[in-house]
């Protein structure tokens, strides 16, 4: 059948531009979902037409992997819960990490000269055709970046689903780190030039899984969007590489996309952070700035439902900004029916959504689209922050470390020169939180303490649901 490969390889070209064309609908809210989709319908081509590649091996095997894999996340998927979807989304990442590494290592083993045996009675011996210089320059990055990947996702889902502290941290650990860093290059240099051996490959991934295991550990939760992000990217990379690796066109292409948007994406999520792409790599994320912290002065002032209802049905406009203390509760339902209240009053509404708010990019975003929130009542943080002055009232959710005066304030503070949402500007605000603690970060918020706060201390939902039945006693 001369015509196979052309037929793959036309599937391989039709899979990438579903790729392309689904993460072009991803961009935007309202077509979202079909992008996935689509990019679901590439995946579902570009893993059929490698069926059949010529030489292929153990296709019952591969369906076998398929169809557990498939099952396994199609249940978790539908059990997970909104509030646990950083988690999932952390390890399937280093899932993608992880299976570009496995790769990685089958390649360099074989070409040390170790023979595989296959489960359908064949034999590989990679060792046998030398491979050229690129190809094991390739093999050994891809296998690096997925390494990393794969051991730094895991750290972050066991950070996330509250298995490890949230930092750790020791005297020099920059400096160990680096150590680790350089003498995995140095043996993948090694290994990239020829030099191929078993007992070398297994160092080589033994420091790059520590490596990744090191640069996560010291990571603190407020900085955990920009290392999802940047572990994504690194997942896409790894893959390209290994791609080019097996010579196959649609694992190049889905891994240069998905690698280049979670480039972009961690941009976005370390400018959101005031912090450098290097400071992101090999800074320690999270540690404060040195100095004493500034004093807070002044109490927490409570408020009742009912009087923060009144206090913003004869508002003239309101601003909610919900955070992950919104997605604990599940409360996202709850707070668009109060602002469909407000909104039936007169009362202009909008919503305002903090670029790392919540344990993921897109976090808020994901909860409101949800709750059925239109998109025009959405405004991100520069679009938002010029209106706070002329807002009567500001009705914050669970959020918490992304509406800190502190890091305008206080140059000893964690989060000294993050971008914030500046809720301290409006003539009021109400904070919805479960108690006095502090946010993910572990930070004091000086907002709870100012004259113009007040505090609704309650569950989200139930402090939601109580807001909508005192306002609907005003209108009744």
């Amino acid at each position: 059948m001369s015509w196979l490969p052309t037929a793959i390889k036309a599937c391989y070209f039709l899979a990438a531009l579903l790729f392309i064309l689904g993460l072009k609908r991803m961009s935007s809210p309202r077509t979202a979902r079909g992008g996935i989709v689509w990019a679901g319908y590439g995946m579902l081509l570009a893993v059929a037409a490698t069926l059949f590649l010529p030489g292929m091996h153990n296709r019952g095997l591969i369906l076998a992997a398929v169809l557990i894999g498939v099952a396994a996340a199609w249940w978790s998927g539908r059990r997970v819960a909104m509030t646990a979807m950083p988690q999932m989304v952390a390890l399937y990442n280093g899932m993608g990490g992880g299976a570009a590494a496995a790769i990685g290592a089958v390649e360099l083993i074989g070409y040390a000269g170790a023979t595989i045996v296959l489960l359908d009675g064949g034999r590989f011996t990679a060792g046998a055709e030398a491979p050229g210089a690129a190809q094991l320059a390739l093999a050994v990055l891809g296998a690096l970046i997925g390494a990393v990947s794969f051991s730094g996702s895991l750290i972050a889902f066991a950070k996330l689903q509250g298995w490890l502290d949230r930092r750790f941290v020791f005297a020099g650990q920059r400096a160990v780190n680096m150590l680790v860093l350089a003498a995995a290059v140095l043996c993948g240099i090694v290994l990239a030039c020829g030099h191929l051996s078993v007992p070398l490959v297994v160092l080589f991934f033994a420091l790059a899984l520590a490596f990744g295991l090191m640069m996560t550990l010291p990571i603190g939760g407020a900085d955990m969007p920009v290392v999802i992000s940047l572990y994504n990217a690194f997942t896409g990379l790894a893959v390209a590489f290994e791609g080019f690796v097996l010579q196959n066109e649609a694992m190049i292409i889905a891994g240069t996309v998905v690698g280049a948007a979670g480039t972009l994406l961690t941009q976005l999520m370390a400018k959101a952070m005031n912090r450098s792409i290097g400071n992101v790599l090999f800074g320690s994320f999270g540690a404060a700035a040195g100095g004493a912290a500034q004093e807070i002065g002044g109490s927490q002032k409570p408020i009742e439902a009912s009087d923060a209802a009144v206090m913003m049905a004869y508002a003239e406009r309101v601003v909610i900004v919900p955070g992950y203390g919104m997605a604990v509760a599940q409360a996202q339902h709850k707070v668009w029916e109060f602002a469909r209240l407000l909104m039936e009053r007169g009362v202009k509404v909008k919503f305002a959504i903090h670029p790392v708010a919540g344990r993921m990019p897109g976090h808020m975003n994901v909860l409101l689209a949800e709750a059925g929130v239109p998109y025009d009542l959405i405004a991100d943080m520069d679009d938002i922050n010029p209106e706070f002055p002329t807002t009567d009232v500001a009705l914050v959710i669970g959020a918490n470390d992304v509406v800190n005066p502190l890091a305008k304030t206080d140059p000893a503070s964690p989060i000294y020169g993050m971008p914030i949402l500046d809720v301290a500007a409006a003539k009021q605000v109400i904070v919805v939180k479960r108690g006095k603690g502090t946010g993910f970060a572990g930070i004091e918020n000086a907002l709870f303490y100012a004259d113009n706060a007040r505090m609704l201390y309650g569950d989200g939902q139930a402090a939601a649901g109580e807001l909508v039945a005192a306002l609907k006693t005003l209108d009744g």
